[in-house]
């Protein structure tokens, strides 16, 4: 009997089908790349030390693992769905990397053991956030990094932006019920017609010369320079999925220093909103 009750199945079951669907195969070395750097932009890296241990709760396919894993000594990687198989075929090569099928609210690692810990695009996916922030928090040693990217409650964005996220959450909302297969198609159609085109609409902004300030304005301008493959999966991520929930910033901050963190920073920019603290 499973007695996480930080768990919301039918979201953990809907990640599982997400990554079996698209396991980044496809995705270009170079974009990888740009994506790991554009995440881990303000990832501390001088502060660890020699030889690192950490975690990535959430690994998904082992997308982040899996660049991670080349910089650290050892990467336990957390993930209660089916896609935990995806990222051990991915990071079959990566020796020092090894598995949990858990998450938070789950027995995971001793107190005050890692050196590090990420997780990315997880936490707001999960009943109660704050309490996973702490449980992650508890398993690193004193002085040590965390690095987490949650959803933003658009509370930097102006009252258009906002009518028009509320719109399509309201799709979101009725597409994130159906069947794997029904949310897949719906999803991938919103991709060709709804992320693409304004991406591709981004783009020619920025190179006839609109400002940066000006781009980030525009819906999904953040896909401007990235692949439709990406697009896709975020659009599976983004319809597909049943538990979302979304932070201020200052939401954010406070949740992080009630789990003990101290120094936190935000990364300036998209994605809203990536933070990084260090433990108390």
């Amino acid at each position: 009997m499973n007695k996480n009750k930080n768990k919301h199945k039918k979201t953990v079951d809907g990640f599982g089908d997400e990554w079996e669907r698209f396991d980044q195969s496809s995705l270009s070395n170079e974009e990888h790349k740009e994506l790991f750097d554009r995440y881990f932009s303000i990832f501390p890296w001088d502060s660890l030390p020699k030889h690192p241990i950490g975690f990535d709760m959430g690994c998904g396919s082992g997308r982040w693992a899996k660049l991670l894993a080349d910089r650290v000594d050892t990467l336990h990687c957390f993930d209660p769905s089916s896609a935990l198989k995806i990222a051990k075929n991915n990071l079959k090569d990566k020796e020092n990397c090894i598995f949990h099928s858990k998450g938070v609210g789950d027995e995971l690692l001793p107190d005050n053991t890692q050196d590090f810990g990420i997780s990315l695009g997880v936490l707001h996916h999960v009943p109660n956030t704050a309490d996973g922030i702490k449980n992650c928090v508890d398993m690193l040693k004193p002085g040590a990094p965390f690095l987490v990217y949650l959803y933003y409650a658009l509370d930097n964005r102006p009252m258009w932006f906002r009518i028009l996220w509320n719109i399509s959450n309201y799709i979101r909302g009725v597409i994130c019920i159906m069947p794997h297969p029904i949310r897949y198609l719906l999803s991938q159609l919103i991709a060709v017609f709804v992320y693409l085109p304004l991406a591709r609409v981004a783009a020619l902004l920025e190179k006839i010369g609109f400002s940066n300030y000006s781009i980030d304005s525009f819906p999904l301008s953040a896909y401007r320079n990235l692949s439709f493959y990406t697009m896709r999966t975020d659009a599976l991520d983004r319809f597909g999925t049943r538990l979302e929930q979304r932070f201020t910033k200052l939401e954010i901050q406070l949740m992080l220093e009630s789990a003990g963190l101290e120094k936190v920073k935000f990364f300036d920019g998209m994605p809203y909103w990536l933070a990084v603290g260090f433990k108390r």
